[in-house]
């Protein structure tokens, strides 16, 4: 049966209903974007920095009995890679029928050779490790693979172990840190965590930061202060993070995002955007009241005072735990200067061929790629 890969239209939102109905009716966690029209930055105009589209993998096309098979998205955003302009490229999926039927099972591959054909500079960013199916396939088809952390700091120790999902699985470990919750002793060695990575850095920071509405001219001239003190970077000028924030937020994926200036002394040294959430019955967080660093921008030399002013905005919302990823191994040290517990290798940046190319040579440039949870699907809090 012939199998067509075309843009996303309202005329096949029932095919993707019921492509989705299939899904769940075989106990898969996965489905698609019913509408046509991302709510997350969707196109607008055409020389926008940055946009997403959808496209689905569609049987007998164009016949009476055409069904939606596979679908993927992708983001294509302006970057800046060794001084020079590119677009390239983050892809969210791919999902088939291969999931639940083995007919179909080469499927993924086909829209994935049709991501990279569309957008040959392509990434994702997310994969938890090489077991994964598509890291397999990803390893086999010549990806660069590279491992990223994951760092947290929690706010409220009592909340943080009697709330969170993922360190409570097993019940002796739970009934472990009921104990210490109850006896205070979780608050104390937290503490004490979080208060010796601060005392090893030996830094005192003293910025603040504003809740803005928006980003203004101040931010381009930072964007153009800082740019080049990284060999690899999405565009974070005014117009691209306002497409990525916009005033009107539409998704109900992740909460609305507030935007902070970071300044000093009167000067501005960089951004931050947060996210925070009350959680109920999340896989890994439970039930705690989470922040996230999901964006944050300036010169490296200021990563520190920039991370100090958002999480001190996140504790003052009263999150019980602050979270981030982030791959430049300079802010990765700024965090663990605030405190933060850095977990090495959670998170795969997962690159083409051809983009593996762009960033050669890649052992100097994977010390300074700058990759925030807002490159990849975003918060998804």
């Amino acid at each position: 049966m012939a199998t067509a890969i075309v843009p996303h239209s309202v005329d096949r939102k029932p095919l993707v209903e019921a492509f989705n109905a299939q899904l769940r009716a075989a106990d898969s966690p996965w489905g698609f974007y019913v509408d046509p029209t991302p709510a997350w930055i969707p196109k607008a105009r055409p020389d926008q920095p940055v946009w997403r589209e959808l496209h689905l993998a569609i049987e007998q096309a164009g016949q009476a009995n055409e069904r939606c098979v596979g679908a993927y998205g992708l983001k294509p955003q302006a970057w800046r890679v060794h001084g020079q302009d590119h677009v390239v490229a983050d892809w969210q999926g791919p999902v088939s029928l291969g999931a639940i039927d083995n007919r179909y099972a080469a499927l993924g591959l086909r829209l994935l050779r049709d991501m990279k054909k569309k957008q040959p500079l392509l990434y994702s960013w997310g994969h938890g490790g090489d077991g994964e199916p598509i890291v397999q396939l990803l390893t086999k088809m010549g990806w660069r693979l590279y491992a990223t952390p994951f760092v947290f700091r929690v706010c409220h120790a009592s909340a943080f172990l009697r709330k969170n999902a993922y360190l409570r699985k097993d019940p002796r470990r739970a009934l472990g840190q009921d104990v210490l919750a109850a006896t205070g002793l979780g608050t104390l060695g937290f503490s004490a965590l979080h208060g010796a990575l601060r005392l090893r850095s030996g830094k005192r920071f003293s910025s603040t930061a504003q809740v803005v509405t928006e980003f203004g001219p101040w931010a381009d001239e930072l964007w153009q202060r800082a740019r080049d003190r990284y060999d690899a970077i999405a565009v974070r000028d005014a117009d691209a993070m306002n497409t990525l924030v916009p005033a009107e937020h539409r998704t109900d994926e992740w909460p609305a995002p507030v935007r902070l200036r970071v300044t000093r002394a009167g000067q501005t040294l960089g951004w931050a955007v947060v996210v925070h959430k009350q959680l109920s019955g999340d896989a890994r967080f439970g039930d705690l009241h989470v922040g996230q660093i999901a964006d944050s921008f300036g010169l490296p030399e200021h990563a520190g005072e920039i991370l100090h002013a958002a999480f001190k905005h996140l504790r003052g919302l009263g999150v019980d735990l602050v979270t981030a990823n982030q791959s430049h191994p300079g802010w990765v040290q700024s965090y663990a200067d605030n405190g933060f517990v850095v977990l090495e290798d959670r998170r795969l940046f997962c690159a083409s061929p051809e983009l593996e190319a762009l960033l050669q040579p890649f052992e100097q440039t994977r010390r300074s790629p700058f990759l925030t949870n807002l490159d990849g699907h975003g918060p998804m809090l």
